[in-house]
């Protein structure tokens, strides 16, 4: 029989052009891994602010699996990492705290998820802030230097200050907490080492800004650059091994400084406050279970409220728009990664995974922090793009950062015991997987978020959890106190109706639910 001109051709393509495409065995798929800072919903795609402009993200998440209701398991940067890149719940570890993963009495024990990937084969590749402390041994190659992830600051001949245009009190919280607003607030930085203006972070290398156009890259936009570089390199190479890239954006998270193009994209009349109501704080628990504290929530709400002659509006307004302006200089880069992944071979073997540590709170119960409780501080957004997926799926059930662990060893295949040795926490997660591929999901029916009780004598017993499903959200206090609130009804959360006679038995079937959980994992 004869071939037809056409179908030889078509012959051709598929011996010669799509191996090529594919590059790479698609039992062992690539990852991208970025994890930005102090993200919460503000993202088109999540729906958390109706103004904010992320193309990218949104494009990114429009070709993937957007799970809406997903969950740090501490919103707080150093337990939430040391968390979801090991894979152990903080309740099992009794990571509550601000403790280094090297150091942390359990999880040193455990393997952080890029060492297992490396012990399975894996290149792994990583830069910016992914952990919360330094594990550059479990990587093959790194990026840009560890000191310089934060900033840029403002140095004014002595020491690091906010950005001079901050207004007081506020400022006085320092240069990290303390600062925001765009690079040319500032004024001309000529990048001279121990001149006044501004330096990359805690090293004080000086940071070169003229004008827009003139100026030294920031930080995320060199993570993002060496991360296009990796992926070029990658490819041009074609290694018979898979890769693991790791790529941290410290933005959001304050100090929250971007080009003033991003600023300009949200002019300050014009912003969008979400509704508030001013007693929200008052039928909830949060500052008697931490009143003994200095904190940082209600106090830097108080302090912004003040430094803007007590009009709430106008505060929220200059704080929320540096915020924006940062998630979009981020979306940007997430712009830059996603178009030079996709325009290259790899991207038909290489999984993309997008979130956050946790979230943050714009105002919410008079708080401008995170470390909370409620939706804002705890929500993340959570993408997973998998090789040549082109729809969007939406995702309901609640999951948690926990879950990241178990869904990569499914999807890459990931043998070995994911501890160095016994005293090392268990798994807490579930595979994602069953919820992508729409078959029966044997997780719990919500996610399990820890707010840290922190000290020497603190037990899992003495700690608060909050628990979402899809139509609940219930806190549970170290003291006993409760907070419950129905979705489907009070998406702000601003009615407490943990004691409300009605509600009585679901609250206690929600806390038998979180008590399994904890009970699962938890030798005290």
């Amino acid at each position: 029989m004869k071939l037809k001109f056409e179908n030889f051709v078509l012959l051709i393509i598929l011996i010669f052009i799509i191996p090529n495409c594919e590059g790479q065995d698609l039992k062992n798929p690539n990852v991208i891994f970025i994890v930005c800072d102090d993200l919460n919903d503000y993202l088109g795609a999540f729906g958390g602010h109706k103004q904010i402009k992320t193309p990218n993200i949104d494009r990114l998440a429009n070709s993937g699996i957007r799970f809406v209701n997903a969950q740090s398991n501490v919103p707080v940067c150093s337990p939430s990492r040391n968390s979801f890149i090991t894979g152990v719940y903080p309740h099992t570890s009794k990571d509550f705290g601000w403790t280094d993963l090297k150091e942390q009495k359990v999880l040193k024990h455990n393997k952080t998820i890029m060492r297992y990937f490396k012990e399975n084969g894996y290149l792994t590749l990583g830069t910016g802030k992914i952990t919360h402390g330094k594990s550059l041994e479990d990587w093959d190659v790194w990026g840009n230097k560890l000191g310089n992830n934060y900033g840029p600051f403002y140095f004014d001949g002595q020491s690091n200050i906010s950005n001079p245009k901050v207004p007081q009190p506020f400022s006085s919280i320092g240069p990290i907490d303390g600062s925001y607003g765009r690079l040319s607030d500032a004024g001309i930085s000529k990048g001279v080492k121990g001149e006044t203006g501004w330096v990359y972070g805690w090293t004080k290398s000086p940071f070169r800004y003229i004008n827009e156009n003139d100026r030294d890259l920031l930080q995320d936009e060199l993570h993002a650059e060496w991360a296009i570089t990796k992926i070029k390199e990658l490819e041009s190479n074609n290694l018979n091994q898979p890769f693991f890239m790791g790529i941290g954006f410290v933005r959001p998270h304050t100090p929250m400084h971007a080009p003033d193009k991003y600023f300009e994209m949200y002019p300050l009349d014009e912003i969008y406050l979400e509704p508030w109501i001013e007693n929200d704080s008052n039928d909830t628990f949060w500052e008697s279970n931490f009143g003994h504290r200095d904190l940082k929530g209600p106090k830097y709400y108080n302090m912004l409220l003040e430094s803007y002659g007590g009009d709430r509006n106008l505060a929220i307004k200059h704080f929320l728009q540096a915020y924006m302006a940062c998630v979009s200089f981020i979306d940007a880069q997430v712009g830059k990664i996603i178009n030079a992944l996709d325009q290259s071979k790899l991207k038909h073997n290489t999984i993309v995974v997008f979130t956050s540590d946790h979230g943050w709170q714009m105002g919410e119960k008079n708080q401008l922090f995170k470390n909370a409780p409620w939706e804002e501080s705890t929500r993340v957004p959570l993408i997973i793009r998998l090789p040549n997926n082109q729809m969007a799926t939406e995702i309901e059930q609640p999951v948690s950062l926990i879950d990241l662990y178990p869904t990569f060893i499914d999807y890459c295949k990931l043998k070995g015991d994911y501890r160095i040795n016994e005293i090392g926490g268990k798994l807490g997660g579930h595979s994602l997987r069953p919820l992508i591929e729409n078959s029966e999901w044997t997780g719990p029916s919500g996610a399990l978020t820890i707010i840290g009780n922190i000290g020497k004598n603190t037990t899992v017993k003495t700690q608060n959890f909050s628990y979402r499903t899809k139509k609940w959200r219930y806190i549970l206090y170290g003291n006993g106190q409760e907070e419950l609130y129905d979705h489907t009804k009070d998406s702000y959360e601003w009615r407490n109706i943990a004691y409300d006679k009605e509600y009585l038995n679901i609250k206690k079937e929600l806390y038998q639910e979180v008590q399994q959980l904890i009970n699962k994992f938890v030798d005290e």
